[in-house]
């Protein structure tokens, strides 16, 4: 599932953020990757949970670095998995809700682009020289209420995406995803293979 499908440059990043396997989240992005290849696309995926994502220690010293690095990225995987949204012609992440907002791990990383969001304002030529291209996600939710249950990550991830000018595209929301609902699940499949095949198909 979710593998190099090409030497190509142009392989979509394909991420699946549960820190659970087997989930509606990687039934998402395993069908979103299928889409892709239908397509006749290329792909890189992954499951974040299989790397190393130290938390950011808000200690600044991206800052007062020259270079705007990050110390952190010497003992984790962090800034591997930041260099695959250089080159990818969009970006799909799928994720689990966890208290109105995604889980710790992915979060993690999110806040990691910190020193990102720093080169960026120092006007770093290689990230204000990324194309605008489109971020698409599918957000799992085990509860079925909440009026702004998907409000706080979908905010988050339109700040984070914009950094390597992604425009986070319509959401797909699933609620109830707790209860192991088979029809949910080919809900899941229909939706997120047509969106694979979609994304590729306006990337060209």
């Amino acid at each position: 599932m979710m593998t190099d499908t090409s030497e190509s440059l142009r392989q979509s990043a394909i991420f699946s953020c549960s820190p659970s396997a087997h989930g509606c989240c990687d039934i998402a992005a395993d069908n979103f990757a299928q889409g892709v290849q239908a397509a006749g696309g290329a792909l890189r995926g992954d499951f974040l949970r299989r790397y190393k994502i130290e938390p950011c220690q808000g200690c600044y010293r991206c800052k007062h670095d020259r270079n705007r690095a990050c110390y952190l990225t010497k003992i984790d995987h962090s800034d591997s998995l930041f260099q695959r949204l250089y080159d990818a012609p969009f970006a799909f992440f799928s994720a689990p809700i966890y208290f109105y907002h995604v889980p710790a791990h992915f979060k993690a990383w999110i806040d990691r682009s910190q020193c990102y969001f720093l080169r960026k304002e120092d006007g770093d030529e290689t990230l204000n020289a990324l194309p605008r291209r489109k971020a698409y996600v599918s957000l799992c939710a085990g509860r079925k209420d909440g009026e702004k249950l998907f409000e706080g990550t979908l905010l988050t991830l339109k700040y984070f995406l914009r950094i390597f000018n992604f425009e986070l595209q319509e959401p797909y929301l699933y609620r109830g995803s707790d209860a192991g609902d088979p029809e949910l699940a080919d809900t899941i499949r229909q939706e997120m293979q047509a969106l694979g095949e979609r994304a590729w198909q306006e990337s060209l």
